[in-house]
């Protein structure tokens, strides 16, 4: 009796780790193809992440934060580029009122009032805006100066309406 005891936990033992062997085989390969699906992910993200990298160094070319001969001429007034930066933006944006067309924008609001939407400041001279009274949108070409005090001139040099479909 002794020895079918012993032979049927033997039996057993061995078939336990049958078992536990299997299925740690089939945990660790179910691991190992995520592990290769993650990486591929990780991989087509990289590549991805370093096509926008490029396309935005692209974009930030015309751009006075990323202009170091920009930024420079005011450095050598004294004034901040990114300070300057935020002026433009207060001071076009401030204009857009509730029941007014913004005064920088030289087109009359048909649908609404005209206000301006966005606004790229290309270098230490010139901006580009968008504006739009909800139906009838368009652009507008700025060139700036800032005196000694500081003061900010904005003038619209060229702007247009883009037809409506």
């Amino acid at each position: 009796m002794r020895k079918n005891l012993v032979l049927y936990l033997f039996i057993f033992s061995l078939l336990f780790t049958i078992f536990i062997y299997v299925n740690d085989k089939k945990i660790l390969d179910s691991r190992d193809e995520t592990i290769k699906e993650l990486k591929s992910e990780v991989e087509r993200l990289e590549f991805e992440n370093d096509s926008l990298a490029e396309e935005n160094e692209g974009t930030a070319y015309f751009s006075l934060l990323d202009n170091e001969d920009a930024m420079s001429y005011f450095e050598n007034r004294g004034i901040e580029a990114a300070t300057i930066a935020e002026t433009i933006e207060n001071e076009l944006i401030s204009q857009n009122k509730v029941d007014n067309d913004n005064a920088f924008v030289p087109f009359a609001g048909m649908e609404g009032s005209m206000r301006i939407n966005k606004i790229k400041i290309l270098n230490h001279k010139w901006i580009i805006a968008d504006f739009t009274d909800g139906k009838y949108w368009g652009e507008v070409f700025f060139t700036y100066e800032v005196d000694e005090k500081g003061k900010l001139n904005l003038t619209a040099e060229k702007s247009f309406l883009y037809p409506v479909n």
